[in-house]
């Protein structure tokens, strides 16, 4: 077995093969040179000095897994079940992809000094400094990752504006009136949001906006989004999807035999929602791997194939608030409100046809957790009780 990409997922799927009993060789071969690490510490913990590294607590060694780290994919041939690397090819019986996503970069940043992405432990440590410097930060996007860096941006004391060419914060995550309660949170962190504004262009030292303004920055931290880390799937056979990904079958398969995919390289059609999933979250990272492992499994004993349709789950930290957010929310025609969205903890329920399909918890994680099992489990609801921020989810069923 080879797993090509060494994050969450890549890791998870070495470790699930050998707690499901798979006893021949498995390599993990990753591109970074560092043992590997888990993420969502980079925009916290890590960033703000508060810990060196966030390496997951795996004994590759005692688990027979042969890690190959500082080594990129480049290629894939099939016909020869072979992995072209940098350092020459890697033959397989057996393929998972789980090579992630990468950050999508400002144009015309690249080369100016002071330019900042968020995605590995070198983009952490080289951002670190800056923050304990408490210098002048400007924050291109104010997606998910671009609230919690600008978020351990203030807790570091730097003066921090943050860009956003939408009108509003998590606009391709959320509704316009879902995410309308959060705007407050920037003004009230202390940080300058300016929406409906574009960066023209990055200057070292500064950043000038397409309304002419131009604000000091010692740093620009660029978040606007990822893209699925295929490219060297080019020519492969393997198919990908309209973002790039690869495109997974319900049990992880690629168009391409013994080849799987896991994790925010690849999506998999959900029953659940009528409609395929794209999910750039840890949890899908961590929970992919175990239906990849026990269907490669399977396969060689003629087992059915397990199916991969799970509630899609993250969280978030930002501004002093726990977000959390389960299901997908697409297909919803009615959204109701548990608490005011001016205080400190409220939630938002999507419902189809009266059965829970998603909702975003803040600061309220019981009513994720029930939610969540309400989501998977398809119960009815009633959405009178359901409205009532007193009355337990799990007591507001039909």
């Amino acid at each position: 077995m080879v797993v090509a990409g060494a994050g969450m997922a890549g890791v998870q799927t070495a470790v699930a093969l050998r707690e499901q009993g798979f006893d021949g060789t498995v390599t993990l071969i990753g591109a970074e040179p560092h043992q590997p690490y888990d993420r969502p510490p980079l925009s916290k913990a890590v960033l703000l000095g508060k810990a060196e590294h966030s390496a997951f607590d795996v004994d590759f060694e005692s688990l027979g897994i042969d890690l190959v780290l500082g080594r990129e994919v480049l290629g894939l041939r099939p016909a020869d079940h072979a992995l072209d690397t940098e350092t020459g090819p890697v033959p397989y019986d057996v393929l998972v992809v789980a090579t992630g996503a990468e950050p999508i970069r400002l144009p015309g940043a690249e080369g100016v000094p002071g330019v900042h992405l968020l995605r590995t432990l070198d983009d952490a440590e080289r951002l670190r400094p800056v923050l304990a410097d408490r210098h002048d930060v400007v924050v291109v996007g104010a997606g998910w990752i671009g609230a919690e860096f600008a978020t351990a941006a203030r807790e570091a004391g730097c003066a921090v504006t943050v860009v956003e060419a939408a009108d509003r914060p998590l606009a391709g995550a959320l509704p316009a009136e879902v995410a309308a309660p959060m705007t407050g949170w920037y003004a009230d962190a202390g940080i300058d949001l300016r929406t409906h504004t574009r960066v023209e262009r990055v200057e070292p030292g500064a950043v000038v906006l397409d309304d002419g303004s131009r604000l000091p920055a010692d740093a620009v931290v660029v978040g606007i989004g990822a893209r699925p880390a295929t490219g060297w799937l080019a020519g492969s056979g393997v198919e990908l999807g309209a973002y790039g990904e690869v495109v997974a079958d319900a049990a992880l398969r690629t168009s391409v035999p013994e080849v799987y995919a896991v994790g925010d390289c690849a999506s998999f059609p959900s029953g659940r929602y009528g409609e395929r999933l794209l999910v750039h979250h840890w949890d899908n990272a961590l929970q992919g791997p175990r239906t990849v492992a026990a269907n490669i499994l399977g396969a060689a004993t003629g087992r059915p194939p397990a199916v991969y349709d799970p509630v899609p789950y993250f969280w978030s930290e930002q501004f002093g608030r726990f977000v959390q957010h389960a299901g997908h929310h697409a297909a919803a025609d009615t959204v109701l409100w548990r608490g005011d969205p001016a205080g400190p903890a409220w939630t938002v329920c999507w419902l189809r046809e009266n059965r829970l399909v998603a909702l975003l918890a803040v600061g309220r994680p019981r009513d994720l957790a029930q939610g969540r099992r309400l989501i998977e489990s398809g119960t009815a609801m009633d959405p009178g009780l359901l409205a009532d921020p007193g009355r337990p989810l799990k007591a507001a069923t039909a």
